[in-house]
């Protein structure tokens, strides 16, 4: 089980299947952000469907199942919510049983309690309710005509799963069946999400509310009096970024803390990464130049993924972190502190502010030799600065740059304007923009991590309406909520 829409919401053992699998098999309502969390080398399968078309996917995923198991690999089939509620998750198991296929199921949080309360409805509460049942509209074919009258007996909550296009009959059925008209319910559109979207109204109105308002699939409806109880529970849509898309065009690797704490302030982050991580194009000069570290004073890292990189490198090489014993180390940015970290070295020098000036200042004026691995055709200004200072400086190249691959969904987004705010990290995403994303549908406010990137973007006509301060994460969240706050006044 995915859980309902937040990725935070999956449970461990979900998250730890997922990072280890060799394929996964992903529905619809699948947070891309979980997605990420599957390594690079396996298999992203997407075997859903949109609301109004036929089931036959369902026969696609039942194959793969077998086919990709059989091969031997570990197979994750993720599904939206808990696969047991309405996930078709038993037959898919009974499937693989009579396969002799061995499983195992992780439940998932289910949208039927968990949707309610992002909404600020309980689904019980002392004195309005004891019981709750829960409830489809679909069947196999179209709308279903369950017997709300059974459904509704003894139970003071209802709550609608997949119901939109049924929801008028349902709410007549319930009132013929007894249950009071002007009885509280509410639809939630998107629930757990940055996207979610509340109508509240009555049980005979409900339906004709939620259409006025646009509710589309997916969307959950609540009947009962717990629902009186959201003016004063209600949380997530107090967020400072509730109502607000956010794009994120850092490469998927880097994109996580970014991601995470955009969405635990209520933004609806999209995805859209504009650069991608690859080799360079020779490793000649960074072999030479790890293979004799003690030589330089100073090895500078300008970014995690030049961490990363190095250090992978590094054991290719049949090296490790002792090759680091006689130099120093400056990192630029909290982040690439914090990878170093994971290799288990600490930083001898972090700047406090990300630019070549902080950096050189740090370093000072020297005759040693600098060693700067980082990012092929990397601006100059930093070699520069440091060569002014009296520094040897080997610039060498450990990965590159390339055009993203945003999620076709995710693009189509920005091409319909779909996207409050859109972030850059670097020159690159920048300048990878009119040939990955193309022209979006309407003008986003342009928040940019640091001056070099705010220097790209205007130099490619765009507004700034925000420049992170310090140059990192944490300060690129804040330039969002300060771009965020200029929208509303």
């Amino acid at each position: 089980g995915a859980g309902p829409g937040d990725p935070g919401l999956i449970t461990v053992r979900g998250l730890e299947l997922l990072r280890t699998c060799d394929v996964v098999l992903y529905d619809r309502l699948v947070a891309a952000e979980l997605l990420a969390e599957v390594k690079a080398d396996a298999e992203r399968i997407f075997v859903g469907k949109n609301p109004g078309q036929t089931h036959s996917r369902q026969l696609v995923s039942d194959a793969l199942l077998v086919s990709k198991a059989s091969e031997g690999k570990s197979v994750v089939r993720l599904k939206g919510g808990d696969p047991f509620v309405f996930g078709r998750g038993a037959e898919e198991a009974a499937l693989l049983r009579a396969s002799s296929i061995p499983f195992e199921i992780v439940p998932g949080v289910t949208s039927a309690t968990a949707v309610p309360a992002y909404a600020g409805i309980p689904v019980t509460h002392r004195g309005l309710s004891a019981s709750f049942v829960v409830l489809t509209a679909r069947e196999e074919g179209g709308d279903a005509d369950p017997d709300v009258s059974k459904l509704s007996v003894g139970a003071e909550t209802l709550v609608l799963l997949m119901g939109v296009a049924a929801l008028e009959k349902i709410a007549r059925r319930l009132i013929e069946s007894g249950r009071d008209p002007q009885e509280p319910a509410a639809t939630i559109e998107w629930g757990t999400t940055g996207k979610q979207k509340v109508v509240v109204g009555e049980l005979d109105t409900i339906a004709e509310k939620a259409a006025a308002s646009g509710i589309r699939p997916p969307a959950t409806t609540i009947v009962g009096p717990v629902v009186s109880l959201r003016d004063s529970l209600t949380w997530f849509e107090d967020r400072p970024l509730f109502g607000r898309t956010v794009a994120v065009t850092r490469p998927p690797q880097g994109s996580r803390e970014l991601t995470t704490r955009l969405s635990r302030l209520g933004a609806d982050v999209v995805s859209l990464p504009l650069i991608d991580i690859a080799e360079p194009d020779s490793w000649a000069a960074a072999d030479e130049a790890l293979a004799k570290l003690s030589d330089y004073s100073w090895v500078v890292f300008a970014s995690m993924h030049a961490v990363a990189k190095t250090f992978a490198r590094l054991r290719s090489l049949e090296l490790d972190a002792r090759a680091f014993a006689h130099t120093k180390i400056a990192c630029v940015g909290e982040r690439t502190r914090h990878e170093l970290a994971h290799h288990g070295l600490s930083a001898d020098l972090v700047p406090e502010r990300f630019t070549s000036a902080e950096m050189v200042a740090g370093l000072g004026d020297g005759l040693g030799r600098v060693l700067f691995p980082r990012v092929q055709d990397g601006p100059p200004e930093p070699v520069t600065a440091l060569t002014e200072h009296g520094w040897q400086v080997d610039d060498v190249a450990v990965y590159s740059n390339i055009p993203g691959k945003p999620d076709p969904t995710n693009l189509q987004r920005w091409v319909d304007g779909d996207v409050d705010i859109v972030t850059f990290t670097s020159a690159s995403t920048v300048t990878n923009l009119a040939a990955v994303a193309g022209h979006p549908g309407s003008s986003p406010l342009v928040v940019c991590i640091g001056p070099s990137t705010e220097r790209a973007a205007r130099e490619a006509g765009l507004d700034v309406a925000a420049v992170a301060e310090p140059h990192d994460t944490g300060g690129l969240v804040d330039a969002v909520l300060h771009a965020a706050r200029s929208m509303q006044s």
